[in-house]
């Protein structure tokens, strides 16, 4: 991001309420994180293992928590929190329209909380409750008997509360096992664009309180998901399916209906989840194991062609004796 009228070091710092090394002339002329860098711009660095790459880096200015060693020709701003103070300056120097609400459809015996944005075209079926200061941006779907908390964002085109995928197979074709469950979504919750929120068949799927779901996530029929979880684009996952707390399932993760993922787990992209998982370990593959083991296997998997020649090496020399 270029910033439309430059600021300076010391403007940053006074701002920030944030000590400054360097010229407090020197001009900054964009915010951008650390891969994406040019000359004049503020980056963030917040853990050790990258303060060299961020003092390496085309980056003019370094917002960073700790006082090191720094180059000469660069301009440091040491902060106690760098995610947060550029968070700040974000803020305040990204220009966009404020967000105003629009025209929508509401159901029967809908409640809106305070200072909560409904924007255009967003439909709120019957019963429907929002919490205070939520966004939902245009084009979401909320059926009947959802419930959200406070401080929730959704974002453009999801859809939250359609029926289970629960069919009866019969000789004559599917009969379909209607639902009348609802979701619930708790506080401080982000739901990602296009994402897919299925009703419980006769209970409820729950979001916990600070949970965040990116782009085009879908959850089944009763998946209940714990606080403070993480759950990254394509990510789908089986009906009725409990993750607990602080979970991460990172991109298009697919996870098997009726089963658990106890709480701080870590299931690595395009893993395929077919059995309950246990907490705080790191999985990779499918299906899903301790990630360690199947990188063991995958070194294996590419050393069989020079094992495999070993061994016909050694069948042609005894055969030779």
């Amino acid at each position: 991001m270029k910033l439309t009228q430059p600021i300076t070091l010391a403007q940053a710092a006074d701002f920030l309420k944030c000590k400054l090394i360097g010229d407090p002339e020197m001009p900054i002329t964009g915010l951008n994180e650390i891969h994406k860098v040019t000359p004049g711009d503020l980056t963030f660095v917040d853990y050790h293992k990258y303060y060299d790459k961020a003092m390496e880096s085309a980056a003019t200015i370094i917002l960073i928590n700790a006082e090191i060693d720094f180059p000469p020709h660069k301009g440091i701003l040491i902060s106690e929190d760098p995610f947060r103070d550029y968070n700040k300056l974000v803020n305040r120097y990204y220009e966009t329209q404020p967000i105003m609400g629009g025209s929508y459809h509401t159901g029967k015996n809908v409640s809106i909380g305070e200072d909560s944005i409904i924007m255009h075209n967003v439909f709120l079926g019957d019963r429907v409750k929002i919490g205070k200061n939520c966004r939902i941006y245009p084009n979401v779907v909320l059926y009947s008997d959802t419930i959200v908390g406070d401080n929730v964002i959704i974002h453009a085109n999801t859809v939250i509360g359609a029926d289970a995928f629960y069919f009866k197979k019969r000789p004559e074709g599917y009969d379909k096992l209607y639902s009348c469950g609802r979701v619930l979504i708790g506080n401080n919750v982000e739901i990602g664009a296009s994402c897919t929120l299925d009703k419980g068949v006769s209970g409820d799927t729950i979001i916990g309180d600070g949970t965040k779901l990116d782009n085009q996530v879908h959850l089944g029929h009763g998946v209940v998901v714990g606080k403070h979880c993480l759950l990254a684009a394509q990510v789908g996952v089986g009906g009725k399916t409990i993750i607990e707390d602080e979970v991460s399932l990172w991109g298009q993760v697919g996870v098997q209906k009726d089963i658990l993922i106890e709480k701080g787990a870590v299931v690595l992209g395009q893993s395929g989840v077919t059995k309950s998982l246990k907490g705080n370990k790191v999985y990779f593959g499918t299906p899903a194991a301790e990630a360690k083991s199947r990188y063991r296997e995958l070194t294996y998997l590419r050393r069989l062609p020079e094992f495999m020649d070993q061994q016909t090496g050694r069948n042609q020399t005894a055969e030779s004796e």
